[in-house]
């Protein structure tokens, strides 16, 4: 059986290099010393001995509380995990006979969800005998290329997808 794999900075006991380069809990170099000697030192301090720079040449380690170390890192994770944004992808459905006005509020929806960093999927869905006239649909997703151009990119041209004509915008 294999032990587990330990996650986080290797500490202590787990420096696995002859010689590593010590830097104490005040901020200052004590200078490269061997492994077991820099643990001694840590613990008379009460503190441990805790890889910063792994891939340094010989890696450098720092007098350190473990648990607070991890607790800390954990808290920086948990914030930038929460400050991140997701992209979503919005829904706008239309179709091709739309009205002036209706189209003007959808369109400050569009802006709307671009301005916000979200995607937006215009749909257009054909009923009946608009079916016959797609060119009319073509225009009017044209239309909205031509009305979104400064805040948004078209990331899927205009598609007939059964009844349906999808375009998807993000934004720049």
């Amino acid at each position: 059986m294999t032990p587990p794999v330990k996650s986080g900075p290797r500490y202590n006991n787990l420096i696995t290099v002859e010689k590593v380069r010590v830097i104490d809990d005040d901020g200052e170099n004590l200078g490269v010393m061997y492994t077991r000697e820099a643990i001694a030192q840590a613990g008379e301090v009460g503190l441990d001995l805790v890889e910063v720079s792994p891939n340094a040449d010989p890696p450098v380690c720092k007098f350190l509380d473990i648990g607070k170390f991890k607790y800390e890192a954990q808290k920086k994770a948990n914030l930038a995990r929460k400050s991140q944004k997701t992209q979503e992808i919005k829904e706008i459905k239309m179709r091709p006979n739309i009205d002036d006005h209706d189209y003007m509020v959808k369109m400050k929806k569009v802006a709307e969800f671009i301005e916000e960093g979200d995607k937006v999927k215009i749909t257009l869905r054909f009923r009946g005998r608009e079916l016959a006239h797609q060119q009319l649909g073509m225009i009017l997703l044209q239309r909205v290329q031509a009305d979104t151009t400064e805040t948004a990119k078209i990331e899927a041209h205009p598609r007939m997808e059964g009844r349906q004509m999808l375009m998807v915008l993000s934004p720049k």
